[in-house]
């Protein structure tokens, strides 16, 4: 018998609370887990994640609230028939005897059995399937304390299958793996899913693995659900921020394309620069993307215009969350869209000028700069290559580049522009736009 063959799951919780002494740890939880699910539960260290997947094991009784099983209040269950639908893989922390693998993996037998009755045929084939199915079924005559943390993982998440129930929960199940093993345990829970509608749910440090393999995510902060859905919709640059406080880049997998996280310094969060707006970047074609990396990283304020939809600057400034103003691909600047950008420029406070291919397509970006002159407003232009290289209007863009650099624009190189522009870091040493 596998989990397939059993009665499907559901799970909801309702309006869940739960207290140390005087330390309130989940407050108002309400989530639904249904059958065939692959859940992950993510956020900081103390935010009540391994305290929910305690209490939906029922190891632990809320203060107020109630989880339903199938129907039935949690706590109406017998403990043999709540062993029989929830198995539970907690994080490692040794064990009191040391038995053989082969006799710890049985236990997840206990269930099926009478008091006194010995293991039979199906009881087995059980075990030695999940000593299969985890890797260590050679390990199955080694003692338990003979063996690595990440071992003892794989032989704890082999007794919970051998328990055959249609619901694994699991407290950070790759703790204790090198990256070898955390893909390969997961894949074979992805699989599980998969085949047999073995319902799944994992509390998960690991944001990138949580967003490759699970279909849904609770994110937890200070006890409270922040965000719950797929993990497009949980993992985004917003919630990362307001959650763990830090900065990220959210890119898609090559593979599959789920959010992939990639941290910033938390020292990066934004501050004070020598800005009081945003600095408006002017590119198109890539040109943008390294001077808007950089800046973001260092904590500036950023806008962005005109970017065709679907170019790597579009994409870039799209990543990082900045306001911009689009066009359609392959489509000239209409007059709408260079006013939306001249409206960014007005409400920045500097101008950078990438090095961006210039056509009559575009050729309203570069007129966009010398309006943030006439504004008053500082205006860094990165001419390398020159203009020149990059001119394909007749000399109409290097007219309009000279009239610039006549009327107090900065002509700089990427590097220069950093020095220019980097960020007060509490010293004073900001330099002067002037």
């Amino acid at each position: 018998m596998t989990a397939g063959d059993l009665m499907g799951l559901k799970m909801i919780v309702n309006g869940l609370s739960f207290s140390y002494g005087s330390a309130l740890v989940l407050e108002g939880v309400a989530l639904t887990i249904a059958e065939g699910d692959f859940v992950g539960i993510i956020g900081p260290n103390g935010s009540g994640k391994s305290t929910l997947l305690k209490i939906l094991a029922a190891l632990l009784k809320p203060a107020q609230g109630s989880v339903i099983l199938d129907g039935r209040e949690l706590r109406r269950w017998s403990r043999l028939d709540l062993a029989r639908r929830i198995a539970l893989v907690a994080q490692e922390r040794g064990a009191g005897f040391n038995f053989l693998v082969e006799e710890v993996v049985a236990m997840g037998r206990y269930p099926y059995q009478g008091r006194f009755s010995a293991m039979g045929e199906a009881d087995r084939r059980a075990v030695e399937r999940a000593m299969h199915l985890t890797g260590c079924y050679q390990l199955r005559e080694r003692e338990l304390f003979s063996l690595s943390g990440g071992e003892r993982q794989r032989v704890i998440l082999a007794r919970a299958l051998a328990q055959e129930t249609p619901c694994l929960l699991l407290d950070e199940p790759t703790s204790f793996l090198d990256i070898g093993y955390q893909v390969e345990l997961l894949e074979l829970l992805q699989s599980l899913n998969n085949r047999e509608k073995l319902t799944v749910v994992m509390v998960m440090h690991d944001l990138n693995l949580a967003s490759r393999y699970c279909r849904k995510l609770f994110l937890l902060h200070q006890g409270k659900i922040h965000a719950c859905g797929d993990p497009a919709g949980v993992l985004n640059r917003e919630n990362i921020l307001a959650v763990y406080r830090t900065e990220v880049l959210i890119e898609p997998h090559p593979l599959g394309g789920s959010p992939q996280v990639i941290p910033i310094s938390a020292k990066n969060l934004p501050g004070k620069t020598a800005y009081s707006g945003p600095v408006h970047l002017i590119g198109g074609g890539g040109s943008a993307t390294p001077v808007m990396n950089e800046l973001f990283i260092k904590g500036f304020p950023l806008s962005a215009g005109v970017l065709s939809a679907g170019d790597s600057d579009w994409a870039a400034a799209r990543r990082l969350g900045l306001s911009m103003v689009e066009e359609a691909p392959f489509s000239p600047i209409r007059e709408d869209r260079h006013r939306d950008n001249l409206g960014l420029i007005e409400r920045s406070s500097a101008v950078v000028l990438a090095p961006l291919f210039v056509g009559p397509g575009n050729l309203l970006n570069v007129e966009a700069a010398g309006h943030a002159l006439k504004q008053g407003l500082p205006v860094f232009v990165i001419d390398e290559p020159s203009i020149a290289a990059r001119d394909f209007t007749g000399g109409r863009a290097s007219l309009l580049y000279a009239e610039l650099k006549e009327k107090g624009a900065v002509f700089v190189s990427r590097l220069d522009l950093l020095q220019l522009m980097k960020r007060d870091n509490g010293d004073g040493a900001i330099l002067s736009h002037s």
